[in-house]
């Protein structure tokens, strides 16, 4: 073990408060581990604009109380800097530790001279994200890791604005953090205040009021809030807006943290709604929701003649702006580089104006005079002006309406999205997602593919290829490619904010002149060969 990673061990052992990961380190070094000392030492999880997020244990390389205490401080810091009296709300999950997490936020904020307000309770992220505009707040922090592994744990940071933060404030938070000095030496108060049901009532009530209530209101839902936090907020909001109580899975209406009955708990991976789907046949129902554990994101699923089908994000994404554009909702019409690109041709079919950022709602959130905005991993802004975030009870709320309106006239979410391809053509996507051990992999298949792109990918010919690092007027640099096919059809590869993945997003644009089931059969195979002869290029595995 070299002296210069057990020196930075002992220190951090001289200011962590948390007796489990001193435990932890101490018998690293107790045991001479040096691979894992090295691990947890060589770095820092680093502070960006997707916050912090990493598995929980010691060392600065992983989420844990001393981390949590430099972001605090360093947060503090940085509002003190700006503001002559700062006020920020802090919010938590229920995943393990977020509740410690949030309050050592708030006694170093109090400690610091920031006016802290803790919610009294594990809450979903787009609450906190509402409650930033609903008190006046100068920014937010809400401890959650949204669908990440169980182990995981992160720390999401907002400004006033309601959004999350983006560069210049990512870089300046990060070196206050890098300024915070040993935690210990850290000034703390329990002079915070603390925030109890108001702040949800007043979420709820401003969410239910989102739904038209000339509209019909007879629907039969399943839901799951995938052991995480949403059940409480969506029961009070479905009931608030007139819907009969929905039927939930009961294994995961409640938090809890070792998400016991689902491998990965995101509704995206696969089996992940099984129970939800299983209940859904259960009790005859007319529409499938999950939220994930943070309640941020929300996935659909529709019963058909061959079973439960998945709506995908873009789907999903395509339905709810169709809703608002049909019932005039004014303003901006968002979403990413990676998600279809039928909603710039929806937009323009109602004369609305249309936006395309970079993938993520910290960009999103920012849009002018946003009306909607989504991402194809599940995330929905129905309603910019209650949470200028992704919202997944919201975007439900607004489905569960959609979905009624359509039942009283005997039509169903897949009857409307036929509707659409006939009227602006076909948008099928997929994805090529790539889990890797060490993130070095991401990082050089992004650059072989840099250096040496395919002539042709699927048999359609690569017109051409967009460096994203590159940047451009429209949109700010990041890591990533961009390759327009023939035919309409486009990949985008980038590796994931969150996850050690590469992420490769495939979209091919089809004419319904055969019928909309010939085109998506069509599309489905030039997909696969698409996303085959990308596997093959990017070569792992």
């Amino acid at each position: 073990m070299s002296e210069q990673v057990r020196r930075a061990a002992e220190q951090w052992l001289a200011q962590d408060p948390d007796p489990q990961t001193r435990a932890e380190l101490q018998a690293l070094l107790d045991d001479g581990d040096d691979d894992a000392l090295a691990e947890r030492f060589g770095g820092r999880l680093e502070f960006g604009t997707a916050g912090l997020r990493g598995p929980l244990g010691a060392g600065p390389t992983r989420m844990n109380r001393v981390v949590v205490a430099q972001a605090a401080a360093g947060l503090s810091a940085y509002l003190r800097a700006r503001h002559d009296t700062p006020t920020l709300v802090i919010g938590y999950d229920a995943r393990h530790n977020s509740a410690t997490f949030a309050r050592d936020t708030a006694q170093i904020a109090a400690g610091a001279g920031v006016r802290a307000l803790l919610l009294d309770r594990a809450t979903p992220t787009p609450v906190v994200a509402f409650a930033i505009r609903h008190l006046g707040a100068d920014a937010a922090v809400v401890v959650t890791a949204s669908h990440n592994p169980p182990r995981d744990n992160g720390y999401k940071v907002y400004l006033g604005d309601g959004s999350q933060i983006v560069p210049p404030a990512d870089a300046d938070i990060a070196d206050a953090i890098a300024a915070a000095g040993p935690v210990d030496a850290l000034p703390r108060s329990d002079a915070y205040e603390v925030l109890g049901d108001e702040i949800t009532s007043a979420y709820a009530d401003a969410v239910a009021a989102l739904a038209d209530p000339t509209t019909p209101r007879d629907l039969v839902v399943a839901y799951t809030a995938m052991h995480g936090v949403g059940s409480r907020t969506v029961r009070r909001v479905v009931q608030a807006a007139g819907y009969a109580p929905v039927h939930e899975v009961a294994e995961q209406a409640e938090p809890d943290p070792e998400f016991p009955t689902v491998s990965f708990p995101n509704p995206e991976e696969p089996g992940a709604t099984d129970l939800l789907l299983a209940l859904g046949d259960a009790v005859g129902a007319d529409v499938a929701i999950a939220n994930d554990p943070d309640a941020d994101r929300c996935a659909v699923a529709v019963p058909t003649a061959t079973g439960w089908h998945q709506l995908s994000g873009d789907e999903v994404g395509i339905l709810l702006a169709d809703h608002l554009l049909r019932r005039g909702t004014p303003g901006t019409y968002a979403t990413t580089i990676v998600s279809a690109s039928m909603l710039g041709r929806l937009a323009a079919a109602y004369d609305r104006p249309y936006a395309e950022t970079l993938t993520g709602f910290k960009w999103i959130g920012r849009v002018p005079e946003l009306a909607f905005g989504y991402e194809e991993a599940l995330g929905y802004a129905v309603a910019p002006a209650v949470a200028r975030d992704k919202d997944g009870i919201s975007a439900m709320l607004l489905v569960l309406e959609l979905a009624a309106g359509l039942k009283a006239e005997g039509a169903t979410l897949r009857d409307r999205l036929d509707a659409i391809a006939r009227e602006h053509g076909l948008d099928s996507t997929d994805q090529l997602s790539i889990r890797v051990d060490d993130p070095a992999q991401i990082r050089d298949a992004v650059q072989r593919l840099r250096d040496a792109p395919p002539s042709v990918l699927g048999g359609l010919d690569v017109q051409r290829v967009d460096d994203l690092a590159v940047g451009s007027a429209d949109l700010p640099p990041t890591d990533g490619l961009r390759l327009v096919l023939a035919d309409d059809a486009r990949v985008v590869v980038r590796p994931s904010g969150t996850e050690p993945k590469l992420k490769c997003y495939l979209e091919v644009v089809s004419a319904t002149d055969d019928g909309v089931d010939a085109a998506r059969i069509a599309a489905a195979a030039r997909l696969d060969a698409i996303r085959a002869d990308l596997a093959e290029v990017l070569g792992l595995g």
